[in-house]
């Protein structure tokens, strides 16, 4: 016999297949947002809430398929788009229908959706300083993905890595912090500069763009034999090992060219 699913029940029903858990690619705090989602939704609607589901089965279905679209997202979204659902809908909102009211503040602030600022982020990761960004956001979430990864790696490894920094730098927009692109950096006059001629050569030598071998190489304008210089070549040396570059860095102007 089903019955009605009840307060309780709604809160303490599993999302999904309990048989999947331990390969689960929803984080447990989603998994808590939602059980909370579905009490404020019962509690809100009642009886109309109730009646979309009818037994456990397909309540924990339905648990699933919500918190799969609202990973992501932090509990103050959750809680401003439930209070939002009491003034746009009369009828409990389907997902398709909470997840705009999730993504209302990025427009109202001028925030690209994330699949579109992932897009735009992808595009330009090339030369991201000389961009006209859509919004500030978008920049830093590409600089914290790392922009190598962003031109050389399939979605599905570095999506969910944008996503998560884009999200975060949107809450502390909505928030109320200012950003701003730094000013595009001007590149060195390689005919008059040797260390400048020296990044380029080097750089052609080894297979890489002029951007990453003069970001790789920034320690060799600090003075030689210094430690700040070797802190930032240790630096350059882990950042060369993940973007997947099995090379040594010089120690001085002139070495492997």
């Amino acid at each position: 016999m089903n019955e009605s699913p009840g307060r309780p029940w709604t809160s303490t029903t599993p999302t999904g297949d309990q048989q999947a858990q331990a390969s689960d690619p929803i984080p447990v705090e989603t998994k808590q947002l939602v059980n909370m989602l579905f009490v404020r939704l019962m509690t809100i609607y009642g009886h109309k809430f109730k009646s979309l589901f009818q037994d456990e089965s397909e309540l924990r279905v339905a648990k699933r398929e919500w918190a799969l679209s609202l990973r992501g997202y932090t509990e103050r979204d959750i809680v401003e788009a439930i209070d939002r659902c009491k003034e746009s809908f009369v009828w409990p909102p389907t997902i398709a229908e909470f997840l705009q009211l999730l993504k209302r503040d990025l427009a109202e602030y001028g925030l690209p959706e994330v699949l579109r600022a992932y897009v735009e982020a992808c595009r330009f990761a090339d030369k991201p300083r000389q961009h006209d960004w859509s919004h500030p956001a978008v920049y830093y979430a590409g600089r914290a993905t790392d922009w190598f990864r962003l031109r050389t790696e399939d979605k599905p490894e570095v999506f969910p890595d944008f996503e998560h920094h884009y999200r975060q730098l949107c809450r502390r927009v909505i928030e109320g912090e200012s950003l701003e692109v730094p000013l595009p950096q001007a590149l060195p006059d390689l005919t008059s500069n040797s260390l400048a001629l020296y990044v380029q050569q080097w750089g052609e030598k080894q297979g890489i763009s002029q951007e990453q071998a003069a970001t790789l190489l920034y320690y060799l304008q600090k003075p030689e034999g210094s430690p700040v210089r070797e802190h930032f070549r240790q630096q350059a040396q882990s950042r060369a090992k993940g973007w997947g570059l099995t090379l040594s860095l010089p120690a001085k102007i002139g070495e492997g060219v």
